[in-house]
C-alpha cells in the first residue's frame, strides 16, 4: 500500500492507495509543534481505525509545503514505516517541464495538481485550488506548467476581519443566502464567498484570454466545492486530484 501526505499551512491531507485505488482519506490539522512520535501515534490510530496495519505501508509520497515539518516526517517515515519516502521538489522526475523563472519556487502542492490535472484530461487546464492561499496555475496543451496566480484564501480573509474589525464576529464559511445581508454574520458570508466567486472568474478569465487556448477549469481543495457552485467559470471539482498527483509521481519515481 501507498501512503500520500499533502503537508498544507492549514490542513494535511492524508491518503492509502492500493495500486490506482484510494482506499481511504483523511484531512488532518497542520501542527508545526507535533514530534514524530505524536505523528505516528495519529498515524497509527488512523491505520488501525480501518484495520490496516503499519506494516501494509510499503512507500510514502510527501508533498509538503511548511518547511519546518518536513524533517519531522522523514523522521516518522524512517522510525514507523522504515521507509524513504518520495518528497515532491525539483530534481525528482516531474514528467512535465516547470517553465518559471525560478522553478524551485513553485509550492509542491501545485506541482503535484498540475502533473494530476494534466494526466487526467491531457489537454490545457487552468487548475484552482482553495487553500490557506487561493492558487491559479495554468498547464499549456503540451502539458508544460507556466505559472499562474496566488491569493489569499478564503480563511485568511475571514479571519482577518475577525481580527483587525474588532466589531466583528468569527463567521462559518457557507453559501449566503443573500447578498444583502439582514444581520453582520451574513454580511460577511456574502462579502467574502460571492467576493471570492468574482475573484475567481476574474482571474480565470483574465487568464483564459491571456494564454488563448481555452483551458478546461477545474478546482480543488476543501472550499472548493462552495466556490465552484456560484461560480460561472469552474467547470469541475476534484476533490482528490493532489492525492492522485501524489500517487502518479511515485509511480513515476519509483524504479529510481
Amino acid at each position: 500500500m501507498l501512503l500520500v501526505i499533502d503537508v498544507g499551512n492549514t490542513n494535511t491531507v492524508l491518503g492509502i492507495y492500493e495500486g490506482p485505488r484510494l482506499v481511504d482519506n483523511w484531512r488532518i490539522w497542520t501542527e508545526r509543534d507535533r514530534t514524530s512520535d505524536e505523528y505516528g501515534i495519529l498515524m497509527r490510530n488512523l491505520l488501525s481505525s480501518r484495520s490496516i496495519p503499519l506494516e501494509k505501508i510499503e512507500a510514502v509520497s510527501i508533498s509538503c509545503v511548511v518547511p519546518p515539518m518536513l524533517n519531522m516526517l522523514l523522521e516518522l517515515c524512517e522510525k514507523y514505516f522504515h521507509i524513504r519516502p518520495l518528497v515532491i521538489e525539483v530534481g525528482i522526475q516531474l514528467g512535465m517541464p516547470i517553465l518559471t523563472d525560478s522553478p524551485a519556487e513553485v509550492g509542491a502542492d501545485r506541482i503535484v495538481n498540475a502533473v494530476a490535472a494534466y494526466q487526467k484530461y491531457g489537454r490545457s487546464l487552468i487548475v484552482v485550488d482553495f487553500g490557506t492561499a487561493t492558487t491559479f496555475d495554468y498547464i499549456s496543451p503540451q502539458g508544460e506548467y507556466m505559472g499562474g496566480a496566488i491569493a489569499p484564501g478564503l480563511g485568511i480573509a475571514s479571519e482577518a476581519l475577525f481580527i483587525r474589525a474588532s466589531k466583528l464576529p468569527r463567521v462559518e464559511l457557507k453559501r449566503p443566502q443573500r447578498v444583502v445581508g439582514k444581520n453582520t454574520v451574513q454580511s460577511m458570508q456574502a462579502g467574502i464567498v460571492f467576493g471570492y466567486v468574482g475573484l475567481t472568474d476574474e482571474i480565470v478569465s483574465r487568464m483564459k484570454e491571456e494564454v488563448g487556448t481555452h483551458p478546461k477549469v477545474i478546482a480543488t481543495g476543501g472550499l472548493a466545492p462552495l466556490i465552484a457552485l456560484e461560480s460561472k467559470t469552474i467547470e469541475e471539482v476534484d476533490e482528490f486530484l493532489t492525492l492522485e498527483g501524489l500517487r502518479l509521481l511515485y509511480e513515476l519515481n519509483r524504479k529510481r
